[in-house]
């Protein structure tokens, strides 16, 4: 085992009596090999995990500077013989919303493979509200050798993070994903995973596991507004398909009329041949006056990217919640609850396949 600017595992104090008690436990920092750590920027470094540069977020806006250190889209991948996997996250921080599961906010949750794809096999929950030096929590896994993923909070920050699994278990490197590339997703709270009750029913961990695709969650709750500092680095980054879908946060038609085709253009600069997919607020009313205009505002990037030839796809965001049910996939009106959350990764999963095969 290799610790990397932490604690090593002798040093950890355990005060669960569930962990204590468990045979041969053994903690490892995810930041020593085998575990790969997807989703998060410069991982390895002594700084707590943060989704872009600081100094990008701090270009961007003050928002996006402490929305930054909010792990949504953090993944950690190994393989293990282990019965089960135990965490102990340090300086995490409790997001009380009165809107969303505190699982989904501030906690853990675990997948394993099964026949070719990942399936949920418990949430490691962060316990009470507001500010913990540090937490741990315990999955019990079934027999044999699996291939684990274990998704990170959506809507609060991680300092460390150690894993414990038997140490007599075997354990090593999970394989690549399918698609390596990451599908970069950039927009607001929605996108951020508000409000998802666990972090994996985000959309875009449902689509991540529906087609094996690494991902970057560059979602800004209230905070996404097209600014040239992130549009410039998402330009910067080596991505597969690119998902544009801040419409909620653009404050008025006129402000998304002017950042977004120049954000489009940014992107499509710097990948000539990327795909790229617009999308719509998902509980857009087409009779609002000021949603259509929205609507009409993206569907004119669109437009004129086809026009030009461009690889892009266009999804209203009235779409997103269509069929029976409608009213019930949110949870106040605005955020996708996890049948909001289905719908969505069904109507831009669909785009997402296209894209990653055009």
């Amino acid at each position: 085992m290799i610790s990397i600017n932490s604690k090593t595992a002798d040093e950890l104090e355990i005060s669960s009596d569930e962990i204590r008690s468990l045979p041969d436990v053994r903690f490892y920092n995810i930041k020593s090999e085998p575990f790969r750590i997807y989703g998060l920027c410069d991982p390895l470094s002594d700084k707590p995990y943060h989704r872009i540069p600081e100094a990008v977020a701090e270009a961007t806006s003050d928002g996006v500077r402490g929305l930054n250190f909010n792990t949504a889209g953090g993944r950690v991948r190994f393989t293990t013989t282990s019965s089960y996997v135990a965490i102990k996250a340090f300086n995490p921080s409790s997001a009380c919303m009165t809107n969303m599961c505190l699982i989904g906010s501030s906690g853990f949750d675990v997948y394993i493979n099964k026949n070719g794809r990942d399936t949920f096999a418990g949430v490691l929950r962060f316990s009470g509200y507001g500010y913990k030096d540090s937490f741990e929590a315990l999955v019990h896994l079934p027999a044999g050798r699996k291939e684990v993923t274990i998704n990170f909070p959506l809507y609060c920050g991680c300092r460390e993070l150690y894993i414990g699994l038997d140490s007599t278990s075997e354990l090593e490197r999970r394989a690549d994903y399918r698609f390596e590339k990451p599908v970069v997703f950039y927009g607001s709270s929605i996108t951020q995973g508000g409000c998802a009750s666990r972090p994996g029913m985000a959309y875009e961990a449902l689509i991540s596991r529906r087609f094996d695709t690494n991902y970057l969650n560059l979602g800004f709750s209230g905070n996404a507004k097209g600014e040239d500092a992130i549009a410039d680095y998402m330009a910067s980054l080596d991505f597969s398909v690119f998902v544009c879908d801040y419409d909620h946060n653009a404050p008025s038609v006129e402000h998304l009329a002017a950042t977004h085709e120049k954000l489009y253009k940014t992107i499509r600069a710097a990948h000539p041949d990327a795909p790229v997919i617009f999308v719509g607020k998902p509980d857009c009313d087409p009779v609002n006056s000021q949603n259509a205009a929205r609507r009409d505002v993206i569907y004119n990037t669109y437009h004129n990217a086809k026009l030009r030839g461009e690889k892009v796809i266009f999804i209203d965001g009235y779409s997103l919640f269509a069929g029976e049910l409608r009213e019930e996939c949110t949870v106040d009106g605005c955020h996708p609850n996890d049948l909001g959350m289905a719908r969505m990764a069904d109507v831009i999963g669909k785009a997402v396949e296209y894209a990653l095969n055009w």
